[in-house]
């Protein structure tokens, strides 16, 4: 099994019910199918996933070998871990129980890393549904890149290899984050390496309010923190390129919201917060010069 190019797929479930069919279906319908699947079921308690991971294991329809490592509940950074170690090929998809994939993910994100050696591991753009239907593109690129913001999708195909050297996913890491910090890990254990992206919504992205990638974000500077003390030599070696990445997205947003303002202002529909920043605007960030545009009588 670990010749050639072969595919094992790794899939993390805990009480998805039925979308960790749909995530399992998904991978079987791939154009270039993987080996074997490995689903790992985090310490499921609901009584409907349980059954589901039951009937998939005795399920002898599905195209694709599969097998459901049960353990007790670690996180998904322990889950992860635990289906890796389990597999044997070259590369490896990582792919999240409520998620999906387009039938040619594995076709293109594995041609990118054959035709690239210096590529650990490729992804896609995501096709985001439930409460938010929009196309999101993540860029990837390489350690520099991934200093400011995650810059890769957690459903990834990787080089086994560059897992192994990286030690994996940091199983504390229990409240988000946990897939940036693993491919900075990657990226720092193979000097030179970067991370590819295919230009294609090829993930289907479930989204919710109440989702764990959502409630990280309350802990977003607590969790930087943790990542920038954690990769401290990367961080002191790339600084500027960590700091001019963080100003680049503050830019944006803040061209993004000053058009919204200006927008707003004219039709007269300003919130109270709005209003409240245009009587004392922010200095030293841009704030004050946005504030000047938003009143100027061109703008």
């Amino acid at each position: 099994m670990n010749t050639d190019n072969t595919i094992e797929a790794v899939i993390t479930s805990y009480n998805q019910k039925s979308m960790i069919r749909e995530a399992v279906e998904s991978v079987c319908r791939q154009t270039i199918r993987p080996v074997r699947i490995l689903v790992v079921d985090d310490g499921s308690t609901d009584e409907m996933s349980v059954s589901i991971l039951n009937e998939l294991e005795s399920d002898c329809g599905i195209s694709v070998p599969l097998e459901v490592i049960r353990q007790p509940n670690g996180g998904v950074s322990a889950a992860r871990n635990a289906g890796l170690r389990q597999t044997r090929s070259p590369f490896v998809l990582v792919l999240d129980g409520d998620d999906s994939l387009e039938p040619s993910f594995l076709e293109e994100t594995s041609n990118l890393l054959v035709e690239n050696p210096s590529l650990i591991a490729a992804s896609s753009w995501l096709h985001t549904f439930g409460v938010l239907e929009a196309v999101v593109r993540p860029s990837g690129g390489d350690a520099a890149a991934f200093l400011s913001h995650n810059a890769c999708p957690a459903t990834h195909l990787l080089r086994r290899r560059a897992f192994l050297e990286c030690g994996g996913y940091d199983e504390t890491m229990r409240s988000g984050f946990e897939d940036w910090d693993f491919f900075l890990n990657m990226l720092e254990a193979v000097p030179g390496s970067s991370i590819g992206i295919v230009e294609k919504p090829l993930i289907n992205y479930r989204t919710a309010p109440a989702s764990s990638n959502i409630k990280s974000m309350e802990k977003r500077l607590t969790l930087m923190r943790y990542i920038i003390e954690k990769h401290i030599r990367l961080y002191r070696e790339l600084v500027t390129d960590a700091v001019l990445g963080i100003e680049a997205i503050s830019m944006a947003r803040l061209y993004g919201w000053e058009t919204e303002m200006t927008a707003s202002r004219s039709a007269g529909r300003l919130s109270g917060l709005s209003e409240k920043f245009l009587e004392s605007p922010s200095y030293g960030d841009g704030g004050m010069a946005a504030a000047v545009r938003i009143v100027s009588p061109h703008s």
